[in-house]
């Protein structure tokens, strides 16, 4: 898998959030995003996902043009800013509801995604009584859930104990291993310079790597 992003801007009425960002992604690889809040990491992470058209420019998957040729970028999932779940539900009734959406993997897996998260034994409360830590973990464990080619997880460690940090980050790279690619937004430079092949610094609209 291959993303190219092409002379890629993003304005919200006259306020210019991204400005030409040229880039590219390859399997098998963690890219960082690493920038001040405000600085784009967000807005350009919802364009890779579809959930923004560019002002100008184009993402492509393996040549395919996204909102063009592609509806939704194929296989991907994502946990950008805050998870929102059913209150109600207990997580894991959350996570089989969209599960069923595709009906691709079986409740172990469900369950699989859960335990790599540490949340196997809050599973069964309901979301309403989750900590902000509990809410991050199962917003992990969605994206992760399915096996996907692309994931991206925007500033995924906030609440997280280090214990689990570190397990999530382990995962995380034996799934680069496999082939994947991964996209980490943090705030945290440290986070990123242990996980990453390649950090990208947002500043002001624009992207540049060191």
């Amino acid at each position: 898998m291959k993303i190219d992003v092409i002379n890629l801007s993003k304005k919200f009425k006259n306020i210019s959030v991204l400005n030409n960002i040229n880039l590219t992604m390859e399997s098998g690889n963690i890219y960082g995003l690493y920038g001040k809040n405000g600085s784009g990491k967000s807005v350009f992470l919802k364009l890779i996902c579809g959930f923004y058209f560019p002002t100008t420019g184009k993402i492509l998957f393996d040549g395919k043009e996204l909102n063009k040729e592609l509806d939704y970028p194929p296989s991907l999932r994502a946990l950008i800013e805050k998870p929102s779940f059913f209150p109600d539900l207990t997580g894991l009734e959350n996570l089989k509801l969209l599960a069923d959406i595709q009906n691709k993997i079986s409740n172990d897996d469900i369950k699989r995604a859960l335990e790599i998260v540490n949340l196997s034994e809050d599973k069964d409360k309901k979301y309403s009584k989750y900590s902000l830590g509990m809410k991050q973990k199962l917003g992990i464990a969605q994206v992760i859930m399915e096996d996907v080619e692309i994931i991206i997880l925007d500033e995924p460690f906030n609440g997280i104990e280090d214990e689990t940090v570190t397990k999530i980050m382990e995962y995380l790279k034996k799934e680069r291993d496999k082939g994947k690619i991964i996209i980490i937004s943090s705030h945290i430079k440290e986070d990123l310079l242990f996980l990453s092949n390649k950090i990208f610094y947002f500043d002001n609209g624009t992207i540049y790597e060191k």
